[in-house]
Order: structure tokens, then sequence, then C-alpha cells
């Protein structure tokens, strides 16, 4: 009974590919994909038993609870600070568009002849006259009669000057 080394490596090899088929065989039953392609109702019922074990069992109740109780505190803090922060946005904004819009409006009256408001140059009285601080004459401020000409109630009114 004597083996040569020849008859030794035959046997290996028909071992490794004895081996290798069953592998492939392994490997072919466990790749689910094909599983389902061969069988897709069987995999379908499956699944949806799995769905409906995994719904009886309220994990997704219980982790939401979790979820709840951490952030419980953070919620209000989190709160405050967006309060904030929007807060500050649109008060921003608002003072843009204030900004913007009484520019385009004193733009609008300068074009069109109007007493021109000089907000942040003047003090506006009681009287509605305005006092431009650079030159302390006063300017007739935003008042119009009907028939659209400047009013000038204590007639203080001097002409127009270039800007």
């Amino acid at each position: 009974m004597a083996e040569t080394t020849a008859d030794v490596r035959r046997d290996i090899e028909l071992t490794r590919e004895r081996m290798s088929t069953t592998l492939q065989q392994l490997e072919n039953k466990l790749n689910v994909k094909q599983v389902v392609r061969d069988n897709p109702w069987p995999a379908l019922a499956i699944a949806v038993g799995a769905g409906v074990l995994l719904s009886r069992s309220h994990t997704d109740v219980k982790a939401a609870a979790a979820t709840v109780a951490a952030t419980r505190g953070a919620s209000s803090k989190v709160g405050t600070v967006l309060d904030d922060v929007v807060a500050n946005l649109v008060s921003g904004l608002h003072e843009a568009f204030e900004s913007r819009i009484t520019s385009m409006v004193n733009d609008l009256k300068s074009a069109i002849g109007a007493p021109v408001s000089r907000s942040g140059n003047g003090d506006t009285r009681a009287t509605g006259v305005s006092v431009d601080q650079s030159t302390a004459s006063p300017v007739v401020a935003d008042r119009i009669d009907g028939m659209g000409r400047p009013v000038d109630p204590l007639g203080t009114m001097q002409p127009r000057r270039a800007d």
C-alpha cells in the first residue's frame, strides 16, 4: 500500500475540487438575492411575517419613548436659542427693509419735487418742520396739500437748493 507522490497529489486535488464544489453550493444557498429571484412569493411572505412580528414587539414605541426622554431638556434650550436667532434675524431684516424703503421713498419724493425728510440728519418737531442740522434751515417734512403742493405751516419754507 505504498502510495506514490503522484497519488497523494491526485487525492489532494480531488479533495480540493469537492470542497470547492461544496463551498459553491453553500454560497448559492446563502445568496439571498438569488433566493429571492428564484422564489419571490415565499420571500415576500417571510418579509411580511417578519414585519408583523416586529410590529407586535413595539420596539418602535420604546425607541421613540427613549428618544423623547433623552431630548426632554434639550428641546427647551434649543427652542430658546432658535427664538433668539429668529428674533434677531427678523429685527435685522426689518431695519434693512425700512432703510431701503425710506431711501426709495426719498428718491421718489426728490424726483417729483416733494420735500424730502432727512432721517438721521435732522429732528422733526411738533410743528412738522424738520431742521437740517448741516445748514440750520427749516425744511417742511412730508406735508402736501390736495393739489400735490408742499404745505408750509409756519411760512418758513425757503427755496429749494440743489443737494
